[in-house]
C-alpha cells in the first residue's frame, strides 16, 4: 500500500496508474488568494476598457497555441488524473480548441449593445439602450475529470467580456491548470487578468466567497452536488451570484427499434471512457424487453474486450480513476448492488498495472433496482446498470426517478418518437442516438434541471452567465415638461390617463375613438 501523503508539505501530487506520491505542489494560502482578488479587481478595468477586437486577438492566438501544443496539453491531462491520451485529445484538447474559436468570433455579437423596441406608443419618446457589463472578477473553481473543456467554457468568454478571472482548478489537476495560464500568459493577457491559484477547495471557497466584501464578484463552480450546495450557502452571506454545474445520474433509453451496435458502442464510449468519470456520462440503461436480452448480450462482449492498463502505446482504452476517494465511491456503490442481488455480467480486469493505483473493472450489472445506490446516486465510474422496461412510459417514469437532471439519451430508429419522448425528460440536455458529445458542441447550451446546477454556459449563454445586463433609458423629447402619470394626482389626470389606456388598448372601434379628446387633453398637460 502506497504511503498517505505528508499533507504539511504542500499539495500532494498522487499518481492515479500507482497510488504513489511524485512530490508536491506549491501551495497558495487563504490571505494570497485575497491579495490575488485585490490585484485583479485593480487590474480589470484597463483590461476591460481594451477594445474588444483585441481581446478577441489574443483568444485567438490562445487558439493557435493550444492546436500547436495539443500533445502536451494531453499528455499533462492523462499524467494528472490517468485517462488515456486519445480521452483527453477527443474529450479535452478538440472541444476546447473549437469553443475558442467560436468565442472569439461570436464575441462581437453577444457583447454588442441594442435596442429593443419600446413594446408601446406610451413610451415611444423613450429608447432603451441594452449594453453587456462585465462582472468585473469572476472566481473558476473547476473539477479534476476535464481540467481543460470545463473551465475554458467559462475563462474565455469572461475574459471576452472584460472580466478579470482568478481559476482554482483541482488539486488533482494543478499541471493542467498551470499550463492554461502559460498558454494564457504567451498570448498577452496582463499578469493580474488572469491567475491560476493552487489551492485546496475549502480554502478557494472561503476567499472568492469572502464574507468581508472582498471576494470575488461573480463565483462559477463545477463539482459535487455537496459542494454546491455549500458554497450556494456561503454565497447568500453577500448575495454573490454563482453558477454551478454539478452531478448527473444520466439515464439511456433504448427502444425497440434502436440501432443495438450503435447503442452499445455509445455505452463503451459515454459510459467507460474517461473511467466513467464524466457528470454526463450513461449511467443508468433502460432497455425495451423486446431487445434487452440482445442489448445486454452485445454489451457485455464489447465491455470484456475493453483494455484496461496504462497509456504508453495508445493500446489502452480506459486508465484508472482519478483520485482514491472516487475509486472507494465506486466500490461502495457494486458493493451495494451486488448485496442487493444485482448480477456482475461483464467484466473488463485491469491488466499488468500497480495494484495500489486507482484501478477498477469496467462493469455492467443486470438484475438491478431503484433502491441500489447504483442507480439512485451519482457513481462517476466505469459501471452501469442495466435494467428490462415493458413500454416508453416505464422507461421515461424510471429515467426521471432521480434527484438529478443534467442529461440523457434517447435511442430510436423513429427520430420523430424520439423527439416526443425528449419533451417528457426532466434533463437539461436530452441527445438522440448519441450521448455525452453535447459537451463539445460549442454552440449548444449546457446546463441541467433539478439538483444538477444553476444556469446554462456554453455558447451565446456563455457570454449570458459572465456579464450583467444593464438597460440605459433615455427619454427622447425635452419639450414634454411631465409625464402624465406625475404628481399632483387629480381626477382630470385619471380620467385622462385611462382614456389613453383604451385608446391604446381597448377593444371595439368606437371605443377607442370615443376616448381620443380625452385622451389629447391629457397629452397637451405634458407640454406645461
Amino acid at each position: 500500500m502506497a504511503a498517505a501523503p505528508d499533507v504539511h508539505a504542500g499539495i500532494p501530487d498522487l499518481d492515479p496508474l500507482t497510488g504513489r506520491l511524485r512530490g508536491h505542489h506549491a501551495e497558495h494560502d487563504g490571505a494570497t488568494a485575497l491579495d490575488r482578488i485585490a490585484r485583479a479587481r485593480m487590474a480589470q478595468p484597463a483590461w476591460a476598457a481594451l477594445p474588444l477586437r483585441e481581446r478577441r486577438r489574443i483568444v485567438t492566438r490562445f487558439h493557435d497555441l493550444l492546436v500547436a501544443q495539443a500533445d502536451r496539453m494531453s499528455t499533462t491531462i492523462s499524467t494528472s488524473v490517468g485517462k488515456p491520451r486519445m480521452d483527453a485529445l477527443a474529450g479535452e484538447v478538440m472541444p476546447a480548441v473549437i469553443a475558442a474559436r467560436h468565442y472569439a468570433r461570436r464575441a462581437k455579437a453577444m457583447l454588442k449593445p441594442f435596442s429593443p423596441t419600446s413594446g408601446s406608443l406610451a413610451f415611444l419618446n423613450y429608447r432603451t439602450r441594452v449594453q453587456r457589463l462585465p462582472y468585473g472578477v469572476v472566481g473558476i473553481i473547476a473539477p479534476w475529470n476535464y481540467p481543460l473543456s470545463i473551465p475554458i467554457h467559462e475563462i474565455l468568454p469572461a475574459l471576452l467580456a472584460g472580466n478579470a478571472v482568478v481559476f482554482k482548478t483541482a488539486e488533482e489537476t494543478i499541471p493542467v491548470g498551470d499550463l492554461i495560464a502559460e498558454l494564457l500568459a504567451e498570448t498577452g493577457v496582463p499578469e493580474f487578468v488572469f491567475q491560476h491559484l493552487r489551492m485546496r477547495g475549502p480554502i478557494a471557497g472561503d476567499a472568492f466567497l469572502d464574507t468581508g466584501g472582498s471576494g470575488v464578484d461573480l463565483l462559477m463552480f463545477t463539482g459535487s452536488n455537496r459542494v454546491g450546495k455549500l458554497l450556494m450557502a456561503q454565497a447568500a452571506a453577500t448575495l454573490t451570484p454563482v453558477s454551478l454545474e454539478l452531478g448527473g445520474n444520466d439515464a439511456m433509453i433504448v427502444c425497440a427499434d434502436a440501432d443495438l451496435t450503435r447503442a452499445v458502442g455509445a455505452v463503451l464510449w459515454a459510459g467507460m471512457s474517461n473511467a466513467g468519470q464524466s457528470c454526463a456520462g450513461i449511467e443508468r440503461i433502460y432497455v425495451a424487453r423486446e431487445v434487452y436480452e440482445a442489448f445486454v448480450a452485445l454489451l457485455s462482449e464489447r465491455v470484456s474486450n475493453l483494455r484496461v492498463h496504462g497509456d504508453t502505446d495508445h493500446a489502452s482504452d480506459m486508465g484508472p480513476l482519478a483520485k482514491r476517494q472516487q475509486l472507494e465511491t465506486v466500490r461502495r456503490h457494486v458493493t451495494d448492488a451486488t448485496a442487493r442481488g444485482a448480477h456482475i455480467v461483464a467484466s473488463a480486469e485491469p491488466q499488468g498495472v500497480d495494484p495500489d493505483g486507482y484501478w477498477h473493472p469496467a462493469m455492467v450489472l443486470t438484475e438491478v433496482s431503484h433502491d441500489m445506490l447504483l442507480m439512485r446516486e451519482e457513481t462517476f465510474g466505469p459501471v452501469v446498470g442495466v435494467m428490462p422496461v415493458d413500454d416508453m412510459a416505464q422507461a421515461i417514469a424510471l429515467a426521471n426517478d432521480s434527484e438529478l437532471g443534467l442529461t440523457a439519451s434517447i435511442w430510436s430508429g423513429d427520430t420523430r418518437a424520439a423527439e416526443r419522448l425528449a419533451r417528457e425528460i426532466k434533463a437539461g440536455i436530452v441527445m438522440i442516438n448519441d450521448h455525452l458529445l453535447t459537451h463539445g458542441i460549442t454552440t449548444s447550451p449546457w446546463g441541467g434541471f433539478k439538483q444538477s446546477g444553476l444556469g446554462r454556459g456554453h455558447g451565446d449563454w456563455a457570454f449570458d452567465a459572465v456579464t450583467q445586463t444593464q438597460a440605459v433609458t433615455t427619454q427622447m423629447l425635452p419639450f414634454l415638461h411631465r409625464n402624465l402619470w406625475w404628481h399632483p394626482y387629480s381626477a382630470a389626470g385619471y380620467d385622462g390617463l385611462k382614456a389613453v389606456i383604451t385608446l391604446l388598448h381597448g377593444r371595439g372601434l368606437w371605443r377607442r375613438l370615443r376616448a381620443i379628446p380625452a385622451a389629447l387633453r391629457a397629452l397637451l398637460r405634458t407640454l406645461h
